[in-house]
C-alpha cells in the first residue's frame, strides 16, 4: 500500500480549546482538517473566517480547509486570508466552479474540489487541469461520526484513475468515516490523504498519537 497522510477533522475535536487540540495532534498528523458549515449548503453550523485566523498561530502545519458553503465566491478571500493553504469546494457551491477554482489559485491557496456520495464522478473531469486535490466524501456532509458508506469505493478507484490518466500530480482525499476498520478500504481505493475525525480526537489526548498510528499503521 502507498504512504498515506492524514489531515485530522477538527469537526470532532473539542471546540472551546481547539488551539490545545491542534497542538496535541501537531506532531503526529501532516495537515489540520477544518470543515466550515453555513447550515444552508450542509444542515450543520461550524466557524468561519475569524476562527480560522485565530488558529492559524498554533501551529505551521497547512490547514486544510473544506468549504461546506454557498454561494462560496464571497468568503474565499476571507479563508485565504484567514490562513488557509488549501481551500476546497463542492461543484455545487456556486454557478461557475471553473471560475471559483481559478479565483483560489489567484488567491495563493491550491484548490480542491469535493464529492458527495450522490454527485457523480463525472463532475470533476473538465476540473482536473486547475485542481490540486480531489476529495470524496464517504458519508453525506453535515455531521462527523457517521458510518462510512462502502458504496463510494468505486468512486475513490474512479478519481484515482481519472488523477493517474492526466499528467499532473494531483491528491486525492476521502473524508467521513474512516477508521482503522475502513482504512484499508480506502487506501487500496487509491486514496493519499486521509481526513478523520472521531477516530483521532477519541478519549484523552494521551491517545491521539495511538490512533493516528493505528491509521497509519494499516499502511506499513
Amino acid at each position: 500500500m502507498r504512504s498515506i497522510q492524514v489531515s485530522p477533522s477538527l469537526l470532532a475535536a473539542d471546540f472551546a480549546r481547539l488551539g490545545e487540540e491542534i497542538k496535541a495532534v501537531e506532531p503526529f498528523a501532516d495537515m489540520i482538517h477544518l470543515d466550515v458549515m453555513d447550515g444552508h449548503f450542509v444542515p450543520n453550523l461550524t466557524f468561519g473566517p475569524p476562527v480560522v485566523a485565530k488558529l492559524r498561530p498554533w501551529t505551521t502545519l497547512p490547514f486544510d480547509v473544506h468549504l461546506m458553503i454557498t454561494p462560496v465566491d464571497p468568503l474565499l478571500e476571507d479563508f485565504a486570508n484567514a490562513g488557509a493553504d488549501i481551500l476546497t469546494v463542492h461543484p455545487e457551491a456556486g454557478p461557475h466552479i471553473y471560475r471559483t477554482l481559478e479565483i483560489i489559485k489567484e488567491l495563493g491557496c491550491k484548490a480542491g474540489i469535493a464529492l458527495n456520495p450522490g454527485s457523480p464522478i463525472e463532475m470533476i473531469e473538465p476540473l482536473l487541469p486547475i485542481v490540486d486535490l480531489v476529495l470524496i466524501m464517504t458519508v453525506n456532509p453535515g455531521f462527523g461520526g457517521q458510518t462510512f458508506l462502502e458504496s463510494q469505493l468505486e468512486k475513490i478507484k474512479r478519481a484515482r484513475f481519472l488523477i493517474e490518466k492526466g499528467d499532473r500530480d494531483i491528491l486525492l482525499q476521502v473524508d467521513g468515516g474512516v477508521s482503522p476498520q475502513t482504512i484499508s478500504l480506502v487506501i487500496e481505493a487509491g486514496a493519499d490523504i486521509i481526513v478523520a475525525g472521531s477516530a483521532i480526537f477519541n478519549g484523552e489526548k494521551t491517545n491521539y498519537e495511538k490512533n493516528i498510528q493505528m491509521l497509519r499503521g494499516k499502511n506499513d
